[in-house]
C-alpha cells in the first residue's frame, strides 16, 4: 500500500525526553556513535573518512556513510544529512528513526540498496555552526569543473553591511525593522537572489562559497561513485531544516528540469504539491556550487533525481537574523561572552527546535518520505 502525504497532527508521538534520548544527539560525537550502532544492527555496511581538525572534545572529524548488503540491487536510496553543519542533528535523527523502524520491522526491500551519509559537514556539526572550518558554506562550495571561486551576485555587495556587521552582536538590534524594509522595498525573490545564493568575494560574510574545493567537495568527490556502487536508478534526499511553514516539508528538486513526465511519476511518489523545483519565487532558491547541480553533474547513474528535503522552523527573517547574529559572534565577538553564547544557542534552536511537537511531526513525516523513495526504487 502506497504511503500518502503525512497530515498535520496536534499530539506528539513520543515525549520530549524519548525523541532527544533516542533519535536527536546532544552532539556530533554522541550523533556520530549512534548512527553507526544503528547501521551495526541492520549489518550495513560502514564507511569513515576522516577530515582535518578536530571537535571541541579533540574527538576526531569523519564523514561516514552506511551501505546495506545488497551489493546487486541497481535502484539506490540516497539518505544524506548535516552538509549545513547546525542541521546535522534534525538530519540524522530521521536517520536513526528510519533505521531503527526498518531494525523493528520488515526491513528494506531485496532490490534496492541504500546509502545513508551522516556528517556531510562534520566540522559545522561539531562547532555548531552552518559552515566548515573556513567558513565556507558546503553548499555553495561544490562548484562544477570550470565555475570559478569568484564573483558575488548582483546587490551582495550593497547587502554587506546588512548582513556582516563588523562587530560582535548586540543584546537589542535594529535588524528586524531593516530586513523588513528591505523585502518592502525589494521583493523577497530579488532578496533571495542578492542575499543567498552563494558569494566568494567575502570570506568572513555569510553564504561564503570558497576560494577553492572544501574539505566535503573533496571527499565526495573521492567517495561519492564507490559509496553508491554501479547503479542504474538513485533518489537522494539530503535533509535540511529552517525554510518553510513550522512542521512542513518541501521536495526542492535541483539539478534536474521538471519534465511533464516527471511530474507525473513524483505526484504518484510523494503526492502532488510536496515538491517543487528550486526557485526563487517558492520556498528555497537555487544556489551557486549546490550538492544537488553537482551530484547531477557527476554522472551517478543514467536516473539520478536529487532532492533537498527542507523542513520549515522560523520565518526567513529570524532566520537570516540568527544566522547574522551567530557570524558576528564568531569573527567579531567574545567566544565566552553572553551575548556571543545567546548568538550559537539561538542557532541551535532555529535549526532544530526543542518543542516536542516539532519533533514528533518531523520525525514521522522524515520516514514516510524515506519509505516513500525506497517503495518508488523497489517499483
Amino acid at each position: 500500500m502506497r504511503l500518502g502525504p503525512p497530515k498535520r497532527s496536534s499530539r506528539p508521538a513520543y515525549g520530549q525526553d524519548d525523541l532527544t534520548r533516542m533519535f536527536f544527539p546532544p552532539n556530533y560525537a554522541t550523533s556520530r556513535a549512534r548512527f553507526r550502532e544503528a547501521a551495526q544492527r541492520l549489518r550495513w555496511d560502514l564507511h569513515a573518512q576522516k577530515i582535518e581538525g578536530k571537535g571541541p572534545d579533540g574527538e576526531e572529524l569523519t564523514i561516514d556513510a552506511a551501505i546495506s548488503p545488497i551489493a546487486s540491487a541497481k535502484n539506490v536510496v540516497v539518505i544524506s544529512s548535516g552538509l549545513h553543519g547546525v542541521e546535522g542533528p534534525f538530519g540524522t535523527a530521521v536517520q536513526l528513526a528510519v533505521m531503527d523502524e526498518w531494525q523493528r520491522g520488515k526491513g528494506l526491500p531485496s532490490d534496492v540498496r541504500c546509502v545513508f551519509l551522516h556528517g556531510l559537514n562534520p566540522y559545522g556539526y561539531a562547532w555548531e555552526r552552518r559552515v566548515d572550518a573556513n567558513n565556507v558554506d558546503p553548499n555553495r562550495n561544490l562548484l562544477l569543473p570550470g565555475d570559478k571561486f569568484a564573483g558575488s551576485p548582483k546587490g551582495y555587495r550593497s547587502f554587506d553591511g546588512l548582513l556582516n556587521p563588523q562587530r560582535p552582536p548586540l543584546h537589542w538590534d535594529r535588524w528586524t525593522l531593516r530586513a523588513w524594509w528591505a523585502w518592502l522595498r525589494h521583493g523577497l525573490p530579488a532578496l533571495k537572489e542578492a542575499m543567498v545564493v552563494g558569494q566568494y568575494e567575502f570570506p568572513k560574510g555569510l553564504f561564503f562559497g570558497g576560494n577553492e574545493p572544501g574539505a566535503t567537495h573533496r571527499v565526495l568527490g573521492e567517495c561519492l561513485r564507490q559509496w553508491l556502487g554501479e547503479c542504474q536508478s538513485a533518489i537522494h534526499l539530503d535533509f535540511h531544516s529552517g525554510l518553510g511553514r513550522w512542521g512542513s516539508y518541501t521536495l526542492l528538486l535541483d539539478g534536474h528540469p521538471l519534465t511533464k513526465n516527471l511530474q507525473v511519476q513524483l505526484d504518484r511518489w510523494f503526492g502532488a504539491g510536496n515538491y517543487e523545483q528550486d526557485d526563487s519565487k517558492g520556498v528555497a532558491y537555487q544556489p551557486r556550487g549546490s550538492f544537488g547541480s553537482w551530484c547531477m553533474g557527476q554522472n551517478l547513474a543514467r536516473n539520478y533525481l536529487y532532492f533537498v528535503a527542507e523542513f520549515g522552523t522560523y520565518g526567513s527573517v529570524a532566520m537570516l537574523g540568527g544566522l547574522r547574529a551567530e557570524n558576528q559572534a564568531h569573527h567579531w565577538g567574545q567566544r565566552d561572552g553572553v551575548v556571543e553564547q545567546e548568538a550559537r544557542a539561538r542557532l541551535k534552536e532555529l535549526f532544530c527546535p526543542a518543542d516536542a511537537n516539532w519533533r514528533s511531526l518531523v520525525l514521522e513525516r522524515g520516514k514516510i518520505l524515506v519509505n516513500q523513495a525506497v517503495e518508488a526504487m523497489a517499483g
